[in-house]
């Protein structure tokens, strides 16, 4: 127990990114001709509008690798206080918000690649935390 609440800040941060990575993932799973058809029509302006399924596939891919590391991470931390797992999902997941960034500026959308930055700075000062 004293291994969690020395790190219970990261910890904390650590589940977050599991919440919103595997929630994620579940819904695209369940729900993938939904996004599928969502996406195609958000990126029928851009360079992307030919390859929405693969891309979505990579961005599930990576969303669940991500949220994985940082639940195995969450247990690593409580067993025995290392961090590495849990370094390895904080730093997957902030280049998946850089994917979904990079994609919401490609389609234009402004306002959804704002929403991103706000995931974007806890999993960014996750790495941070992390690498001291």
């Amino acid at each position: 127990m004293n291994n969690l609440h020395e790190n219970i800040t990261e910890v904390f941060l650590l589940l977050f990114l599991v919440i919103t990575f595997l929630q994620s993932g579940f819904d695209k799973t369940m729900d993938w001709k939904g996004n599928l058809s969502w996406l195609k029509g958000h990126f029928s302006a851009t360079p992307f509008k030919n390859i929405v399924p693969v891309l979505l596939s990579i961005i599930l891919l990576i969303e669940v690798v991500a949220g994985v590391l940082c639940g195995i991470g969450i247990v690593q931390f409580i067993l025995d206080g290392r961090s590495t797992m849990a370094f390895y999902g904080a730093i997957l997941s902030c280049i998946t918000l850089l994917f979904l960034l990079f994609g919401q500026r490609i389609a234009k959308d402004y306002e959804g690649a704002k929403t991103i930055v706000i995931y974007f700075i806890p999993a960014l000062f996750l790495v941070w935390l992390l690498s001291k």
